[in-house]
């Protein structure tokens, strides 16, 4: 009981944190409605349909997808200012194991993605995107799993870096590569040989195709398929982020 009270009390305290930040909640939905409604809207003025849709609603779910890649990873940076204000080591010396700790903050992380993607979600349904009952379930069920992957991998970071500096910095290598090469902006199919490699060995990659795949209905690869990919790298980053927790 020990342990699942302090990955209560560890989670309560990152949500209570998002949700008193106002601003932060605000501007967490600017970025995504920019990508929806000025790019998607001015790249889908020269292009016809992608795959039955338009481009707009087609990159939809990509944008949801990045809303959450986002949010999660830059989610690190939180360690490292718990570090600096002592939070973190008062947390540490807790008689609650290094895993509680670290599962506690993703839960947090992952609370966080998932507040932005509930507006998001409202949002496609004054665009026409075809959300029902039954969709809207399992796309946040698959968002939730790519986010705990994420928050993972940005915790992992934070937990070996020292400054939000170098944080931001190392993010970006990290962040940019994995959603230009995601295919939340282009059909993944007929790509040129070497996109084609990167974008396939990016994880990622089968999380967008999964949640666009639920939401519009044409999948690159099978839904198994994409479900155990994510399934996999989210089993590795909180591996290693477990790892990464106790060595600190």
């Amino acid at each position: 009981m020990s342990e699942i009270e302090g990955i209560y009390a560890i989670w309560l305290r990152e949500a209570k944190i998002y949700m008193r930040e106002k601003e932060r909640v605000i501007s967490s939905i600017v970025s995504p409605l920019l990508w929806i409604f000025a790019f998607g809207a001015g790249v889908g003025s020269t292009i016809e349909t992608v795959q039955g849709y338009s481009y707009q609603i087609f990159i939809y779910p990509g944008i949801v997808v990045m809303t959450v890649l986002f949010a999660s990873l830059f989610y690190g940076v939180y360690i490292i200012w718990d570090r600096k204000l002592d939070f973190l080591k008062e947390v540490l010396v807790a008689p609650v194991s290094r895993a509680s700790v670290f599962a506690g903050k993703v839960l947090g992380g992952a609370t966080d993605a998932m507040i932005q993607v509930v507006f998001l979600l409202i949002i496609g349904l004054f665009i026409s995107v075809p959300l029902t009952p039954i969709v809207i379930i399992n796309a946040f069920l698959m968002l939730l799993l790519i986010s705990i992957a994420m928050v993972s991998i940005g915790l992992v970071i934070g937990a070996n870096l020292k400054s939000p500096e170098g944080f931001t910095l190392v993010i970006n290598f990290v962040m940019w590569p994995m959603f230009f090469f995601s295919g939340a902006l282009f059909p993944v199919s007929n790509l040129s040989g070497w996109l084609s490699v990167v974008t396939f060995i990016n994880p990622l990659t089968y999380g967008v195709d999964a949640v666009r795949g639920i939401i519009l209905g044409p999948h690159q690869f099978p839904i198994f398929l994409d479900v155990a990919m994510m399934l996999l790298f989210s089993l590795i980053a909180m591996s290693i982020g477990v790892l990464s927790f106790r060595r600190m």
